[in-house]
């Protein structure tokens, strides 16, 4: 993302404070917020999930699990998508794919996602 005139980009980290598949936890505009770095991309959701409110973004961190069908569709297994990172919510163990904010089994709950980008080195989150 480039940052326009629609946001008020406000300057949060240098960009090696967020490590590749890490996250950074901090407080914007007296909420909390959490920025992810997946695959060089940078993430942002204020920190609020979709079930009940927990703090989403100081939940763990998993790579999806994805069950492997057999001909007739029964389950012979499952393996990780390291591609497709996860956040658990510590209350209740409720899932969000880092890249999208999406519920991992009901797409329309999704978590509030707010406007990131870096320039130059340094991390800015959209208000």
């Amino acid at each position: 993302m480039v940052r326009t005139d629609e946001w008020k980009w406000i300057e949060v980290a240098k960009s090696d404070e967020v490590a590749e598949r890490g996250r950074l936890v901090l407080d914007l505009d007296n909420k909390t917020a959490g920025i992810f770095r997946i695959g060089g991309e940078l993430f942002a959701y204020w920190n609020i999930c979709a079930h009940m409110g927990g703090p989403i973004c100081q939940g763990l961190m998993v790579p999806r699990i994805v069950e492997q069908l057999d001909g007739n569709k029964a389950i012979v297994g499952s393996k990780f998508d390291e591609e497709d990172m996860q956040i658990a919510c510590p209350w209740h163990g409720a899932e969000y794919s880092i890249r999208t904010g999406a519920h991992a089994g009901d797409g329309k709950m999704k978590l509030k996602k707010l406007p990131v980008c870096e320039e130059e080195g340094i991390v800015y989150v959209g208000l």
